[in-house]
């Protein structure tokens, strides 16, 4: 049935009609509520728009028009914002997985050749060696399909990549001969669970950590730049001890350092074991054969670690431990957007606009800051589907259960909101300029925050009740340069105390500040370039 024809059945029902008549003359309204609250109701058909029927039949017969493209996909990933995240397709896409796929069952036939007791595939020619790496090498898109191709008719994604070697190879006359090699024993498990680990791996290495090191750099520069810029700081919303600008933004560069390092620093694991894990098959077909050897080597040679104690599956911990970093290296720059928004509010911060842009569709002077925006949403719903595997890996019943399968395929999302957000925190750091005047400004109307040098001052050279004196003189009121100094000159105190105190403003009254900024750039240099290993 036609989506028109089902809607115009489903509308006519007598049930429906029922209701939505009795709707339209009788509306339902608590008793102690007046009519008039409940004014707005909707209706299917109280529009000037073509019928919902209508639209629906022209989809469907325009079907061609929804082939894949950046105005049908379904994620904005692949539409949208396509162009700030492609980078992470040749690694987390399906291409990605099948080539990987390929890449771990070609290298098991290689090292099965090496194994004395394993005959039946006697060593390679140094020819049939570069043939097979050839094929991972040289895998393009067209390989890809052809994969596809064949999943078509078997239904099983990791069968059609064996079947697409053989079908690569059975002209090879060397490897002809042992094409029932392909996939020797293993699970299916055994190619993913490499292939995932080698997916983030690489992905991590080649887009995801140099970005991040892009971010910490540009965060670094902010805190360096300005590290001699005092402002005011606000604790609760409220007025507080200043600050410098540098010092502000060089905590978000250690806390993402950290962080990034935690990244770098996750072990990604790969397990070789067969069906349950205990190289049943292998050793039935092998005695002779240390398999569980055989196995770390090759899950080594791959650089990734070996788990040797599994089920059918990887339990996928370390993705956990690794979404998780992600998730808080996230976090961290989540409160740094936010930040940065609150300043740009406050005038801290000008943005440098650009010819053609809109800020709003109905209000000319506005210049939002949307790339803080934007990187603060995707950074949620990065963490939401990070969340979600870091919780759902790990969990599997019994010796295996498929729920692992598709949420393995959603990897690529959380770390395609993860990149776009970075991007759009950089584009948005791009774009700022400090505005000095309205920091002074705010320093200049607070010379209330001087109470903490005076009544510590105070302490020091015993003068009673001195955290008091200066509550009583200054909370809930506005101070100025000339009560806080008449304050001061009242005081009992040595003339070099009474004089500093004296030569004190919100401005300089910054204690350190500056020079932890300054020095930030150390922990910059200790994290930048380190890969995952």
């Amino acid at each position: 049935m036609e989506l028109g024809a089902a809607l115009n059945s489903s509308l006519s029902s007598p049930s429906l009609a029922s209701a939505r008549s009795t709707t339209n003359l009788i509306p339902i309204v608590p008793r102690t509520l007046s009519p008039k609250v409940f004014l707005c109701r909707a209706s299917l058909h109280a529009t000037n728009s073509p019928p919902l029927t209508e639209m629906g039949k022209k989809a469907a017969e325009d079907h061609q028009a929804f082939e894949l493209s950046s105005l049908t996909a379904l994620s904005p990933l692949d539409g949208r914002y396509w162009g700030k995240v492609k980078d992470l397709a040749p690694f987390m896409s399906e291409y990605g997985l099948i080539r990987f796929r390929v890449l771990v069952e070609v290298k098991w036939l290689v090292m099965l050749s090496r194994i004395p007791q394993v005959v039946e595939v006697p060593s390679f020619s140094d020819e049939a060696r570069s043939y097979l790496l050839r094929l991972v090498e040289e895998f393009s898109m067209d390989d890809a399909l052809e994969v596809k191709k064949i999943e078509r008719v078997t239904n099983h994604d990791v069968k059609a990549v064996e079947y697409f070697l053989k079908q690569k190879c059975q002209s090879h006359p060397e490897i002809a001969k042992v094409l029932e090699f392909f996939h020797f024993a293993c699970t299916s498990e055994d190619i993913n669970n490499l292939a995932h680990g080698l997916m983030l791996k690489e992905a991590l290495n080649t887009v995801l950590l140099p970005v991040m090191d892009n971010l910490i750099k540009a965060i670094c520069k902010m805190a360096k730049d300005n590290a001699h810029i005092p402002m005011l700081s606000r604790t609760h919303g409220q007025p507080a001890t200043p600050t410098t600008l540098g010092k502000e933004m060089a905590i978000f560069v250690a806390r993402l350092s950290r962080e990034r390092r935690q990244i770098s620093q996750v072990t990604l694991f790969g397990k070789f074991a067969g069906a349950v894990g205990n190289y049943n098959a292998h050793l039935v077909a092998y005695p002779d054969v240390h398999w569980p050897n055989v196995a770390e080597e090759f899950v080594e040679s791959l650089g990734l670690s070996f788990n040797p104690y599994v089920t059918q599956i990887e339990p996928h911990d370390y993705m956990a431990t690794l979404f998780h970093s992600i998730i808080q290296f996230n976090n961290i720059l989540m409160d740094f957007d936010r930040d940065i928004w609150g300043y740009i509010s406050l005038g801290y911060f000008k943005q440098i606009t650009k010819a053609g842009e809109v800020g709003s569709s109905t209000m000319p002077h506005k210049v939002n800051p949307i790339d803080f925006e934007n990187s603060e949403g995707n950074l949620g719903k990065a963490n939401g589907g990070l969340s979600h595997l870091s919780m759902k890996l790990p969990i599997s019943r019994w010796q295996r259960d498929l729920t692992d399968s598709t949420v393995l395929r959603n990897m690529g999302e959380g770390l395609g909101h993860s990149l776009l957000a970075y991007r759009s925190a950089l584009q948005g750091i791009a774009k700022l300029e400090v505005n000095e005047a309205r920091l002074n400004e705010d320093l200049d109307d607070s010379w209330e925050v001087l109470a903490e040098p005076i009544q510590t001052v105070m302490r020091r050279y015993g003068i009673p009740e001195p955290y008091e004196k200066l509550k009583h003189l200054t909370r809930g009121r506005a101070m100025t340069r000339e009560s806080i100094r008449e304050f001061i000159q009242g005081l009992e105190l040595p003339e070099k105390a009474k004089a500093d105190l004296l030569k004190l403003t919100p401005h300089s009254y910054i204690g350190a500040a500056a020079d932890l900024a300054k020095v930030v750039d150390n922990l910059v240099d200790m994290v930048n370039g380190i890969n995952i290993l």
